[in-house]
Parts: C-alpha cells; structure tokens; sequence
C-alpha cells in the first residue's frame, strides 16, 4: 500500500482547475445537448457559463446551485482539501449568495492509498464549510484510479441583489481581489522545482474562502453589477465570457493587476500548463493583448485555482469597496473599467 504521506500531485497528470476540459471543447459539447426548457423560475443557467445557477424559490429567496471537483493540486491532504472546498464554495459568493449546505463528491484509489489520506482531505474541506456558516450535509464516492474531490453548494441570495456576469454596465470599475499565479507556481510544485512552503503565498490565497459580503455595506452591495470568480479559464477567459454575457468591453491595466511575488519568475522558468495554451487559444480572437510583453501574456492565461472575485462596479463607489474589501483581501485591487462594446471583448493595456 502507497503511504499516506505520498505526495499527491505524484499521483496525477495534471491538478486543480488547470485539470478543467478546455473551454472551446466544452462549448462544442454542450452546444449539441438538448436541455429541457427553463421553468420560468430559472433565472440563471449555464447558457452565458455564468459560475452558477439561480432558481427562484420566492420573491425573498433564490437558490443558488453549483458544483466542482477536480485531481490534487497540493500534495498535503489537508491543504488540497481546504482548497478544493473554498474553490467550490466561490461559486455561491460569485452570484452574491452564501452558501447554506455543501455535499462532497469524491474518487479515490482504495486499494492504493491510505484512508487516513481522506480523511485528511474531507477534514480540511470540512473545515472550510465550517467557516462558511454551511453545513457538510453528505455526498457521494467512488472507487477510482485517481484521488478526485470537491463540492457541490446550495446556497441562497435575494432574486434581486445576484451578481451575475451579465450586469456590467458602462463606467463600472473592475476590482479583483486576489493575486494570479496559482497555475504556474503549483506547476513548479507538481515538477519538485518548489516545495509548498515556498508557494504558501499561493496556497493561503486559494484557502481564503471569497465571502466579499460579509465585509461590504448594503449600499457597497447594490453598487456590484456583475461579478465572476477567477478560475480555470484564466483572467482572460473568465472576462471575456463577462464582457460577451454583458455585451460590453472591459479596459483591463496590466500593471495593476496584483500577482504573487513567484508568478513571474515561475513564468519564465517555463512552468506553465497545458490550460495556459488552451485559455490563449479561446480568447485568441475575442482579446487584445497586442500592448503585454511575454510575461503578462502568459499570466492572464494562467489558469487560477480558487482565484479572486472580478467585480464591476459603480464607479462612484469603487474606492470605498476595494478599502472595505482590503480587511479580507489585502491585494484587492482596481484593475481596470467597463466600455462600450468594442471589437474585442477585453483590451488589456
């Protein structure tokens, strides 16, 4: 039996969200699925790949569903745990809501590794639900080749106060509130080029849970238009799906993106992922990226692992929410603003 201290990204060929099916494939896909017709108490689907579903229960109460799992992008079971559960619980805070329930969906190579390494894994997830204010209500498991583990989330927002990514309006400020790098430095952890205290800057971000709610007034709120979490796709797929959702052009500043002290160095020593390709490939005629150099062309593409909200919002507002929002995020930051829909979706300058 493998010992429960094997190093879990060892164990598969690839980890976290850079593990997603590519974005233009996963198009083509549900592009020849006949879904049934929406209840007209659906009021988000996965049509615009919005992060996820709203379906109203009341006028007071919406429900908001969603659901993610992926293969080890830490090699502690604890740390993948925790992280796995906080990228799961994202979605919900995307749409604005809070998460309520969170069930585990889990694979898992019973006759080759540890129990004790899943226990590990659900205790960090478990904990990070904890956090939340949810409940860890059950979940499902199979006997598989590989370690998979993630979440599925119910939780609740008000039908009218949804972030969803197709209300950016013109004039609206974009904030991000995480640093980019996490594809790159836990590649350079898959490759034994970094250990994971090294790349801790990292880890610590992706087990921050993204409840901006919390830490924002009701008027700081109202003022959020849109919003997305930062994941898989990388900054230019998740904005470019935003802008085309809400039929807009987002100005995007390279420079004032915050990135982890390692993600440029991790870059350009060539730790990058087969996403990193994918995501340029996706975006390739809907951006501009014709104004960044080497490194930020590959950053923008770096596909996150439980990365940071992008929230459009009111421009008069948006200096008092990044403040608001630097008590939990301190690298939260205005990033760039909403325009007028252009040829390209997304224009970094």
């Amino acid at each position: 039996m493998v010992s429960n201290t094997v190093a879990l990204t060892q164990t598969v060929q690839k980890g976290g969200c850079a593990a997603k099916v590519a974005a233009s494939e996963l198009r083509k896909i549900l592009n020849q699925v006949q879904f049934p017709k929406a209840h007209p108490e659906l009021m988000v689907d996965g049509g615009l790949f919005d992060d996820a579903a709203i379906y109203k229960v009341t006028d007071e109460i919406a429900m908001v569903q969603t659901l993610d799992f992926f293969t080890p992008i830490l090699d502690t079971p604890k740390l993948f745990g925790a992280v796995a559960a906080a990228n799961a619980l994202s979605d919900v805070y995307a749409m604005g809501g809070k998460p309520k329930t969170a069930m585990g969906i889990l694979a898992f190579p019973i006759a080759t590794m540890d129990s004790s390494v899943i226990v590990d894994v659900m205790q960090g997830a478990s904990d990070k639900v904890g956090e939340a204010g949810a409940n860890f209500v059950g979940g499902h498991s199979i006997d598989d080749d590989t370690l998979k583990f993630g979440l599925s989330v119910t939780g609740f927002v008000h039908p009218q106060k949804i972030w969803s990514n197709a209300g950016a309006k013109v004039g609206d400020h974009l904030i991000l509130t995480k640093p980019l790098g996490t594809g790159t430095m836990t590649a350079a952890l898959k490759r034994r080029e970094l250990n994971e205290d090294q790349i801790m800057e990292a880890i610590n971000s992706m087990a921050t849970i993204n409840n901006a709610v919390d830490y924002l007034t009701v008027e700081h709120i109202t003022a959020i238009h849109a919003a997305t979490d930062i994941t898989g796709f990388g900054l230019s797929g998740h904005c470019m799906q935003l802008a085309k959702a809400s039929q807009v052009s987002l100005s995007i500043k390279a420079e004032a993106l915050p990135k982890f002290n390692k993600a440029f160095s991790c870059l350009e020593s060539g730790f990058l992922t087969k996403a990193h390709k994918s995501n340029a490939d996706y975006t390739l005629e809907s951006i501009d990226t014709s104004k960044l150099d080497k490194l930020y062309n590959l950053l923008i593409h770096d596909p996150q692992t439980s990365g940071g909200l992008l929230l459009c919002v009111d421009a008069a507002q948006s200096s008092q929410i990044v403040s608001a929002l630097k008590a939990k995020f301190q690298s939260a930051a205005i990033v760039g603003e909403v325009r007028p829909a252009q040829q390209k979706a997304v224009v970094f300058e």
